[in-house]
């Protein structure tokens, strides 16, 4: 009776293990891994896939793709993906080593993609999704239509919503500096972009020059820089031209409550026009500075010319008791 029970309980043991071995411990470990570069690519699937698959970004929101240095787990990260976004940019340097260096063995065979081309304005947001909505029916079988629908629809409430900004506060034609890599929202807002410059690595003295040459002589309000490519440069652009820095982010995450770059083409928008605010105020302090400059040379002339009168009529007087 007791070598019955042992047999039962070993049975039921290996059943046991059985059905743990067919079916996942967790359900979150039967989703897809999609493995995006940067964090703007994680929130587009993010917001279209809601939940439905596991999402991971290698490169920090704070900075440059350019200057991301490959760690160890990121290998593992790679042979774990059921699929790979990137925005092609990162093929130069840093991604097709660590590609080739999950691929060793030579049995790594996950998709790739490259959804090439900027993000930062919303028709251009819109056809990323639109991309990135095709990329996960055709590798994930995932249906992402009804997620795309209402994607979609916020892009142009968004577009909307910026556009009231641009004619609420005059945006349309205020020349401005701007980092190269927000040109395009820059201008998508109204702004006329007088001077242009790259990441800081690039500037050599003649181009800081350059800018500011132009700053002076089409009269820029703003210079408005890329956090993720250095802000110092452009600061001390704004301190030899008398204008303001304004900084703006490329990557959602790299700002508290701003998750995804709707989100972030608003946080941008609201930057810039405390930027003016902050220029006309300090545009106006000045004015009142030369004001009251003016009464101050205004009332120290008077008191002169005051003391000057009492001087002379105090001679006079002497004079005329002399002369008595």
């Amino acid at each position: 009776m007791a070598k019955r029970g042992l047999v039962f309980l070993i049975g039921l043991l290996f059943v046991t293990a059985l059905v743990a071995s067919v079916h996942p411990v967790s359900a979150n470990e039967s989703k897809p891994l999609v493995v995006c570069t940067t964090s703007v690519l994680a929130s587009i699937v993010s917001d279209l896939t809601g939940g439905s698959v596991k999402i991971r970004y290698l490169v920090s929101p704070s900075m440059c793709p350019g200057h991301y240095d490959v760690k160890p787990g990121d290998v593992e990260t790679i042979r774990n993906a059921d699929l790979i976004l990137a925005h092609g940019m990162e093929w130069g340097g840093w991604l097709r080593e660590l590609i080739n260096s999950a691929n060793q063995t030579g049995d790594l065979h996950v998709p790739i993609y490259n959804v090439t081309g900027p993000w930062n304005t919303p028709p251009m947001l819109k056809q990323k999704y639109q991309n990135i909505a095709s990329i996960l029916s055709d590798t994930l079988g995932l249906n992402v239509s009804s997620k795309l629908s209402e994607c979609v629809d916020a892009i142009d409430q968004v577009d909307a919503e910026l556009k009231n900004t641009v004619n609420k506060y005059g945006f349309n034609g205020t020349p401005v500096a701007c980092m190269l890599w927000q040109k395009g929202f820059v201008e998508y807002l109204g702004f006329k972009v007088v001077a242009i410059y790259g990441p800081t690595e690039y500037l050599s003295q003649s181009d800081i020059e350059e800018v500011e040459t132009n700053i002076t002589n089409y009269g820029a309000k703003l210079i408005i820089d890329n956090l993720h490519s250095g802000v110092e440069v452009g600061k001390k652009i704004a301190e030899d031209t008398g204008i303001v820095q304004v900084v703006l982010i490329n990557f959602p995450g790299s700002v508290v409550g701003v998750n995804n770059v709707t989100e972030m083409m608003l946080y941008n928008a609201e930057m810039l026009v405390d930027g003016l605010k902050y220029f006309e105020y300090r545009v106006e302090l000045e004015s009142y500075k030369s004001a009251v400059s003016f009464w101050q040379y205004t009332t120290i002339g008077v008191v002169l010319l005051a003391v000057v009168e009492a001087i002379i009529i105090v001679l006079l007087v002497m004079r005329a008791k002399k002369h008595e």
